[in-house]
């Protein structure tokens, strides 16, 4: 059902290309960097930004909602564009376009399932934008660009200043956006289908650098781990809480990687070359309510985001940074893929990405995969415990483990030194088919490892993805 957009919001049609963003975004480039001003029309606070956003009001379009400007979440107002047969109109006049006749400057947007109060695709803050995916529920987010993300300066956050908006039909949308920032700015096209499975965005990003840029992230995503049932400690009741379990990576090599995720007490890095990887994202993978038991947050329903790269990305490294928390309010993880070769001022650099938001693992293949670990007392169970050192148990899953036994000659093949490694084992889990554990004993007094990489074997066959586990004192 189509909506009209209230009489005189719209200013008048102008010719729009893909072509002219990328210029504009490249003469911008050449220029000083200047900030944009903030909204003399805030929503007063996050309620009230609430109240405007989600209550009643008029559609710009067929299917699109405002966001509010608001101190706490976006305060620069942002330009958009209703898009139609190559011809752009402008938004001039937002009164309407809020809940109960409410006053405010748009900071962004989304797009709502036709006919439905709910939405499936929203791009606010910053270059930050997210999808509900398969199961309509928000969780991780994505953005446009990550600049130095971890180091020791403040990092960047570029923001998406204009969109060009372009509904074609209610589970299609494609949006233009321009990016600026201190150091560098870009053009943007998202194609934004939603179908049974989730939703899949189609990006294509041209970057202009007005500055050198140490570390450029390139398809970044943010999320938050709390703990989950490998924690030692927690201090809420619920057993796990977190938007995303572990990074997988698909390496242009063939190997499988998953990295679980941690909530460390120092800020942390983790860097894993990959050359033009096949695939790499943050992904939820226990899908259990009896693990959450959460029936307000829906961990459970969470989205995966797989980054999906188009084209021959190059020398390059995916990264993760995690950040110490203590509550599930704030994002503490970052991911993105970094080129080894970083960008100087006056460079162009293009990249082509599918993003796929989704419920069912993306990064669930042939193998066996990881799913689930917990970590305790190292020694024999109901035994006095082997001091300074701790069990890790890995539990492996994949239809390639189904029928083997004890004698089937399984191994846990692991990099850490002799010394270090106590006791290993790797069987099947009695009673459950297609499902192996793994044991190992750790010693942690002097200087540990900081990580370990573990993978399950038969002879010289790999049956399961490469786990990389972090170690913490």
């Amino acid at each position: 059902m189509a909506h009209a957009t209230p009489a005189g919001a719209l200013g008048k049609a102008r010719r729009f290309s893909w072509e002219e963003l990328q210029d504009r975004a490249r003469h911008l480039a050449a220029r000083p960097y200047r900030a944009g001003a903030k909204s003399t029309h805030l929503a007063s606070d996050y309620d009230e930004s609430v109240r405007l956003t989600y209550g009643q009001a008029e559609f710009l379009g067929d299917n699109i909602r405002l966001f509010p400007a608001t101190a706490a979440v976006a305060e620069q107002p942002v330009g958009l564009h209703l898009l139609q047969n190559g011809m752009a109109r402008p938004l001039m006049d937002s009164r309407g376009l809020f809940a109960d006749g409410g006053t405010a400057d748009p900071a962004g947007f989304r797009v709502m399932d036709a006919g439905q109060p709910r939405d499936w695709l929203a791009f606010l803050g910053a270059s930050y934008f997210r999808s509900a995916g398969a199961d309509n529920q928000y969780g991780l987010s994505a953005r446009g660009i990550a600049v130095d993300t971890g180091l020791a300066r403040a990092e960047e956050f570029p923001r998406f200043s204009d969109f060009w908006i372009e509904e074609l039909g209610p589970d299609q949308t494609i949006v233009y956006a321009l990016l600026d920032g201190p150091s560098l700015s870009g053009a943007y096209r998202f194609d934004n289908r939603k179908g049974p499975q989730g939703v899949t965005q189609d990006v294509s990003a041209v970057l202009f650098m007005r500055k050198d840029i140490e570390r450029l992230g390139v398809a970044p995503a943010s999320s938050m781990f709390w703990y989950d049932q490998s924690a030692e400690k927690r201090i809420d009741w619920r057993p796990e809480i977190h938007d995303s379990d572990g990074l997988a990576i698909f390496a242009a090599n063939g190997e499988r990687v998953f990295r679980p995720l941690i909530n460390p007490p120092n800020a942390r890095i983790s860097v894993f070359n990959a050359p033009s990887p096949a695939g790499f994202g943050l992904i939820q993978r226990d899908r259990n309510f009896a693990h959450y038991q959460d029936d307000g947050a829906f961990y459970e329903k969470r989205p995966d985001l797989w980054v999906e790269p188009q084209g021959e990305w190059g020398a390059g490294a995916v990264m993760l940074y995690e950040m110490p928390t203590a509550s599930e309010t704030a994002d503490n993880i970052a991911a993105f893929w970094t080129p080894d070769a970083a960008p100087r001022a006056g460079e162009r650099r293009d990249y082509a990405y599918r993003l796929h938001w989704v419920s069912a693992d993306p990064s669930a293949w042939e193998g066996a995969r990881l799913v689930h670990r917990w970590q305790g007392a190292a020694g024999i169970p109901g035994a006095l415990p082997t001091e300074h050192a701790r069990k890790y148990v890995f539990d492996f899953a994949g239809p390639n483990l189904a029928g083997l036994t004890r004698q089937s000659g399984l191994v846990a093949d692991t990099n850490l030194p002799e010394d270090r490694l106590l006791h290993s084992a790797a069987f099947p889990v009695a009673g459950q088919d297609s499902l192996c554990r793994v044991t190992l004993d750790i010693a942690l007094d002097g200087k540990p490892p900081s990580e370990f990489r573990l993978y399950l074997r038969q002879g010289d066959d790999a049956l399961s993805e490469t786990v990389i586990q972090p170690l913490l004192p």
